[in-house]
């Protein structure tokens, strides 16, 4: 009995230090776990702002534009920018860039006016120069055919803070006029690029049709034809024809082939002078006979390419000429962007047999 009751005692004992080992047990694991739980949630509370800011940083292109957009991009309803340039909208090239300018003002919300004389007059020019400057607006595109009659002009906008480009003539005289930058083609070197595709082709005696003399731009085509035909041994004349008379330009055309037999080359500066030009060969029975080729592109000159009436066009691309200066000039208004290089070439690119049938498509719809 007393070897039970020690038994008991010892077993009671026991039981008392386990109890009280488990009791000790489950408050160190009570600890611990919320030891643990306080860290995972820092941890977790750490790993989901870092994960926040991995997800900011690699946002989709939408959500960069919505979030981070320069406040004035809401507002560019109010910039205005004017295009004055010395071609009308009628005319079958400039009415091409007139659609660049259009549409760039739509895609990017901003409000353009095109202006231009009536005829291919500097002084009219001038002064429209001159009262779009006095309107101060957000910018200003110009094309300048002749720097000596514009030059003051276009200073007078520099001079007022107005930012200018220029596009499709003037792209060796903008960068010393203070302009941003030239939107176009450098024009000797495109006339050049014409005269060495004419003398591949066999031409030795060619005339350059100007249809309008005293455009610098249209001067320097010329040259370059010439001196590129010089190199085969080839020689050019310049023939002047006035732009708004196309049967004189015609007769001129059909008067100096007659005068000059020898002729087995012509060149136009533009449809406007591609035109006549083709008509006088066809009414000749020359057509085909005489390579004919162009600067520019209309409807009419891209069938007579696809058919094989036309050798080429040179193609300036001038949808881009009215279409980039818009751009660049909101982009300069709302982030102040700016092309590193002086001149943006869109040409000269050479429509040929080749690709004429697919230009025609997208001249239908104005862009070509």
């Amino acid at each position: 009995m007393k070897f039970k009751s020690v038994v008991w005692v010892v077993l009671t004992m026991m039981l008392a230090s386990l109890l009280a080992a488990c009791g000790q047990s489950q408050v160190v694991e009570k600890v611990e776990t919320v030891e643990v739980e306080k860290v995972v949630t820092v941890e977790v509370e750490k790993e989901v702002e870092k994960v926040v800011t991995v997800e900011v940083e690699a946002a989709p292109a939408e959500t960069q534009q919505e979030t981070a957009a320069p406040a004035s991009q809401g507002n560019r309803s109010d910039i205005r920018i004017v295009v004055v340039s010395h071609g009308q909208a009628s005319d079958p090239f400039w009415s091409v860039v007139a659609n660049g300018v259009q549409q760039a003002a739509t895609d990017m919300g901003v409000t353009v006016e095109y202006q231009a004389p009536q005829t291919f007059d500097m002084v009219a020019m001038s002064q429209l120069i001159d009262a779009a400057v006095a309107t101060n607006p957000d910018g200003l595109v110009v094309s300048i055919p002749d720097a000596d009659a514009l030059g003051d002009s276009i200073r007078a906008a520099v001079d007022a803070g107005i930012p200018v480009i220029s596009m499709n003539s003037g792209s060796d005289v903008a960068k010393e006029l203070g302009i941003l930058v030239h939107v176009g083609q450098t024009e000797y070197e495109a006339g050049f690029g014409g005269g060495e595709r004419m003398g591949a082709a066999g031409v030795t005696k060619a005339i350059c049709i100007n249809q309008e003399v005293g455009n610098v731009a249209l001067d320097l085509r010329c040259q370059g034809f010439a001196d590129a035909l010089a190199q085969t041994g080839g020689t050019s004349e310049v023939l002047a024809v006035d732009l708004a008379d196309p049967i004189d330009a015609q007769q001129r055309v059909s008067a100096a082939l007659t005068a000059n037999p020898d002729i087995d080359g012509v060149m136009a500066l533009g449809p406007t002078g591609a035109a006549p030009a083709m008509a006088a060969l066809k009414d000749d029975g020359l057509l085909g006979q005489i390579k004919l080729a162009t600067f520019d592109l209309s409807p009419e000159v891209l069938e007579a390419i696809r058919d094989g009436d036309v050798l080429f066009a040179i193609d300036q691309q001038q949808y881009l000429q009215g279409y980039l200066p818009i751009v660049l000039l909101t982009l300069y208004n709302t982030n102040l962007n700016t092309i590193a290089n002086d001149v943006l070439m869109t040409g000269p690119g050479f429509v040929t047999q080749d690709t004429a049938a697919q230009v025609i498509d997208l001249a239908a719809a104005g862009t070509r």
